[in-house]
C-alpha cells in the first residue's frame, strides 16, 4: 500500500459508511482516502513525510456539506451590522449609531437579522422609526429571512421610492395613507433598489433578485467582490464545511469562483445552479442552465441544477398556503409561478437532466412544486432526478408521502423553526395558525415517510455555523404539549449534513463517507460529538478541515 501523505489518528471517526461505521485513525494519499482503520493499522503506513494529527480522541467527520446558503451575500455580512438578538427601541438605537460612528464613508448602512419583533410584539417599523436613529444617512436593515427590509427615508429618497414604484408580482413597496412609503420593503425588487447603494452594488443579489448579471463592473470592484468571497470561503473552511451548495445562481459569481479555483485553489467545493426567474423564457433553461453546466462540470465547482422561487416568507404574508392565513381570511398569497407555469419549468429542466431546486414556505407552494415534479415524471419518464424543495416550512398532510413517492429531497434549515436560534415565536405562529403546527418544520415526519432530507442554514438569513445548526436541530422542542417531536437523531442530523448532502449533489459514490478511494474531505472536532450533551454542541469547533486532501483550516 503506498504511504500515507497524511494521517489522523486517536480519534473517534464516524465514517457515514455501513460497511465500517466507526474507526479510529484514517490516512489520506494525495486527494483521496487511503485507508481507514485502528491507529495500529494506519500510523503503519507513515513514512517521513507523513503529516500527523492528533484528534485527541475528538469525532472525525466527512467534511461537512452545507446544502443551501449564498457565498456572496454571506461574504458580505461578514462587515455588516448584525442585529441578531437586539430587542428594543434604545437597544436598536444604541447598534446603529455605533456602526455609522465606526463606518463614516459608507454609503449605504446595512442591519442584518433584524427580528420582525425587533421593537416589540406589537409596533410594527416604520421609517419614522429609522429616521429617529439616523436621520441624515441611508440605513435599511433586513429581516433574518431577507424577504423583508425596512429604510429610512433618506433611504428610499436616495433610491428613488419614497413614492413608490412598481415591483411586480409578489413584492411591494409598502405604502402608507400619506402616499409615502412607510419604509417596509417586501422581497427582492422591493429591497434592491436601496440594496443597489451597499458596497457591492448590489451585486451580492444577483442571482436572487434580478436573475443576471451586472451590466458593468469596474475591475476595482470585481477585485473588491473577489476579495469578499475569498474571505467568505476562508470562513466556510474555519468551520469544517468542505462543501457548500450556493443558491445566487448568476454567472458573475461563477466567474469570479472559476478565477479563485484557478489562482489558489478552491478551500470549499461550491455548486451553484442557474436562477430561472418567472419573466425568462422556457428556452434559458437550455441556453443557460446546460451551457453553464458544460462549462463548470468539476468536482471542486459545479452548475447542473435549476434554482426557482414559487413563494415568499411567512412572516410577510408573501408564503402561498392551501388555505387562508389564520390571521388574514381571505388570504392565501400569491405565487411567483403559476401551477402550469412552473410545470412547464420542471418538466424542461427534468427533460434536459438538470436537477430542480425549489423554494416554496407555505404548503400551497410545496403543492405545487409536487405537481410540476409529477408532471415532470409523467412527461419524460421516471428517472433518479433528485429535485428538491427548499425550506418546506410548512407541508400538507395529503402531500407529506409524495416526498417519497416522487423522489423529491427536502432541503431544510433548523435554524429557522420560530423558537430556535433565538427567533421569536410570534408572529410565525399566529400567521399559519395552530392547525398548522403539527406539520410545520416537520423533519421527523418526511424522514418516517421515506423522505430525503438535507440539512443547511441559509446564510446569512441564520449564522453559518454547522455546529450551532446541529445544536438547534436536537434541542428544538415542540410550540405545545401533545405536539409531536420532528427532531431527527442525532445521527440522521450529522447524515443530512454529510452523506445525505453527497447524495443530493449526485456525488455518493465519492463524498460524504470515509471509505478508501473517497476524496479525502474531512473535518476533525474539538470534542466527542455524540458525549456532548445537546445543550452544548455549539461549544464544539472544528480544529482541521481538509478539502481535497489539503489542510484549509488548522486551529
Amino acid at each position: 500500500m503506498p504511504q500515507a501523505d497524511l494521517i489522523i489518528h486517536n480519534a473517534r471517526i464516524l465514517t457515514m459508511d455501513e460497511a465500517r461505521p466507526r474507526a479510529q485513525a484514517l490516512a489520506v494519499a494525495g486527494n483521496l482516502l487511503l485507508a481507514v482503520g485502528s491507529d495500529s493499522e494506519i500510523l503503519a503506513l507513515a513514512g517521513d513525510g507523513t503529516r500527523r494529527i492528533d484528534a485527541g480522541g475528538g469525532t472525525v467527520l466527512p467534511g461537512l456539506n452545507e446544502a443551501h446558503m449564498h457565498i456572496f451575500g454571506g461574504s458580505v455580512s461578514l462587515t455588516q451590522l448584525s442585529l441578531f438578538g437586539v430587542k428594543g427601541f434604545e437597544a436598536l438605537k444604541q447598534a446603529v449609531t455605533d456602526y455609522a460612528a465606526a463606518n463614516p464613508d459608507l454609503g449605504l448602512l446595512v442591519g442584518l437579522s433584524a427580528d420582525y419583533t425587533i421593537l416589540s410584539e406589537t409596533e410594527k417599523v416604520t421609517r419614522h422609526h429609522l429616521d429617529a436613529i439616523l436621520p441624515d444617512r441611508p440605513f435599511m436593515m433586513l429581516a433574518p429571512d431577507r424577504h423583508t427590509a425596512w429604510a429610512n427615508t433618506a433611504a428610499l429618497k436616495a433610491a428613488g421610492i419614497l413614492e413608490g414604484r412598481d415591483v411586480g408580482v409578489g413584492n411591494e413597496i409598502v405604502m402608507g395613507e400619506d402616499g409615502l412609503a412607510t419604509g417596509e420593503l417586501k422581497e427582492t425588487n422591493a429591497i434592491d433598489p436601496v440594496a443597489e447603494m451597499g458596497v457591492t452594488g448590489g451585486r451580492d443579489h444577483l442571482g436572487i433578485g434580478t436573475g443576471g448579471d451586472p451590466d458593468h463592473v469596474t475591475p476595482e470592484e470585481r477585485a473588491s467582490d473577489l476579495a469578499l468571497i475569498r474571505r467568505g470561503l476562508a470562513y466556510c473552511a474555519e468551520l469544517g464545511l468542505t462543501s457548500v451548495q450556493a443558491m445566487d445562481g448568476n454567472l458573475y459569481q461563477l466567474e469570479i469562483l472559476a478565477e479563485i479555483e484557478r489562482e489558489h485553489g478552491l478551500p470549499v467545493r461550491v455548486r451553484m445552479p442557474f436562477h430561472m426567474k418567472n419573466f425568462m423564457d422556457l428556452d434559458m433553461i437550455e441556453a443557460k442552465a446546460a451551457d453553464w453546466r458544460r462549462r463548470f462540470d468539476s468536482d471542486r465547482l459545479r452548475c447542473d441544477f435549476v434554482k426557482v422561487f414559487v413563494d415568499g416568507v411567512t412572516e410577510s404574508g408573501t408564503a402561498v398556503m392551501v388555505d387562508d392565513y389564520a390571521d388574514e381570511p381571505g388570504w392565501k398569497g400569491d405565487p411567483l409561478f403559476t401551477r402550469e407555469h412552473f410545470a412547464k419549468v420542471a418538466v424542461e429542466a427534468d427533460r434536459l437532466g438538470l436537477q430542480v431546486a425549489v423554494h416554496a414556505i407555505g404548503d400551497g407552494a410545496v403543492r405545487i412544486v409536487l405537481d410540476g415534479y409529477e408532471a415532470a415524471r409523467k412527461a419524460n419518464g421516471p428517472r433518479d432526478s433528485r429535485h428538491r424543495i427548499e425550506h418546506v416550512e410548512v407541508v400538507h398532510a395529503d402531500d407529506v408521502g409524495r416526498f417519497a413517492e416522487l423522489g423529491a429531497v427536502a432541503s431544510m434549515q433548523p435554524t429557522h423553526p420560530p423558537g430556535s436560534a433565538g427567533l421569536p415565536l410570534e408572529p410565525y405562529l399566529t400567521r399559519i395558525g395552530e392547525a398548522r403546527w403539527p406539520l410545520a418544520f416537520a423533519w421527523r415526519s418526511l424522514k418516517d415517510a421515506g423522505a430525503r432530507i438535507v440539512f443547511a442554514t441559509d446564510w446569512p438569513v441564520s449564522p453559518l455555523s454547522p455546529l450551532s445548526c446541529i445544536q438547534d436541530a436536537m434541542t428544538r422542542r415542540p410550540w405545545k404539549e401533545g405536539m409531536p417531536d420532528q427532531r431527527l437523531s442525532l445521527a440522521e442530523t450529522l447524515a443530512a449534513y454529510t452523506s445525505e448532502g453527497a447524495y443530493v449533489e449526485f456525488m455518493e459514490d465519492r463524498k460524504g463517507r470515509l471509505k478508501p478511494g473517497y476524496l479525502a474531505d474531512i473535518v476533525v472536532l474539538s470534542g466527542d460529538i455524540e458525549a456532548t450533551p445537546a445543550a452544548e454542541l455549539a461549544t464544539l469547533r472544528a480544529v482541521a478541515t481538509i478539502c481535497d486532501g489539503r489542510i484549509t483550516h488548522q486551529a
